[in-house]
């Protein structure tokens, strides 16, 4: 692992995150200045059988040193979530706003990528919605994936919404 990079995972360590941790599963050269697309699995902690998979970029030193930017990374990142095995849905936020189920820091300081899901009762679907969460620039940049549930074999251990009228 580089030395800024471990670095920021030590700062990271320190700062209490999401419930959910990510195991990385691919690292991408893109260039040679030593940027690399980064590619981890997260898991819902409220949802077993459901994985993410979250791409985003992490500048390399070279390009640290050429830009004068040392403690930050871009905001993009891209999200993909599927059924992985037997859905067993936990004790979930069901309002609109969801809830954080991951937090990882993109800055020393304030920025963050977060992965919040929400639950569609009407169309009986979970929204998995990847966004970074920045002081200066709000959360403009984004990416959305869906897991159906209808008509799969889901168990609820709270027991099954009932559909609004």
């Amino acid at each position: 692992m580089r030395g800024l990079a471990m670095f920021a995972a030590a700062v990271v360590a320190l700062v209490p995150g999401g419930t959910a941790r990510a195991d990385e599963v691919g690292e991408v050269g893109v260039d040679w200045l030593g940027n690399d697309i980064i590619i981890e699995a997260v898991e819902d902690p409220q949802v077993a059988g459901v994985t993410c998979h979250v791409a985003y970029f992490e500048r390399g030193i070279v390009d640290r040193l050429q830009k004068g930017d040392w403690f930050e990374d871009p905001s993009n990142s891209s999200i993909a979530c599927r059924q992985t095995g037997p859905v067993v849905v936990g004790d979930i936020e069901l309002d609109e706003g969801g809830e954080e189920i991951f937090k990882q820091s993109r800055s020393i300081i304030w920025k963050k990528l977060v992965i919040n899901r929400v639950y569609d009762q009407k169309n009986d679907t979970l929204i998995y919605l990847a966004h970074s969460r920045q002081v200066q620039d709000g959360s403009a940049k984004m990416s959305i994936s869906t897991v159906p549930l209808f008509g799969q074999d889901v168990t609820w251990t709270e027991g099954k919404p009932e559909m609004e009228k």
